[in-house]
């Protein structure tokens, strides 16, 4: 009686391996796109977040900017990172510089996140948004 063997055989598995392979070596650039697109689209809805914060701190200080903190303590007005989580992973810090009657607001990337074509991300009191990296039209890093 012959016994009949189930299974790969080693040509199968090797054609299968490379499939895989190829399909990987397309997902993945796109994947990581994607993941730096949502790290981006975060880091600019909290500057967002921060100019409303900016507002309200102007309303509740002599119609002034001046003296607004990021951070922690008693004076901060905002988280200087973004997630805003301390205990989170960070993938932007932020800063602000203010006067009486004007903001800058910066996002700046964090390694590995650097890497993102828009890199540094600004909003100012006048709504201007600006992206400062190596994307060939830094304008769709606001879109």
């Amino acid at each position: 009686m012959k016994v009949k063997q189930q299974g790969f055989t080693f040509v199968e598995l090797l054609i299968a391996l490379t499939i895989v392979g190829i399909l990987s070596s397309i997902a993945y650039p796109h994947y990581v796109q994607y993941i730096q697109k949502a790290k981006r689209a975060e880091a600019q809805a909290t500057l967002l977040s921060l100019a409303s914060a900016m507002e309200q701190w102007r309303l509740e200080n002599n119609n002034e900017y001046t003296n607004a903190t990021l951070g922690a303590g008693a004076t901060a007005i905002f988280a200087n990172q973004v997630p805003s989580n301390s205990s989170a992973t960070k993938t932007y810090l932020l800063s602000v510089v203010a006067d009486k009657t004007t903001y800058t607001l910066t996002a700046t990337p964090v390694p590995p996140q650097d890497a993102d074509e828009c890199g540094v991300l600004t909003l100012n009191s006048t709504g201007v948004k600006v992206a400062k990296g190596a994307a060939p039209n830094t304008q769709s890093c606001w879109e």
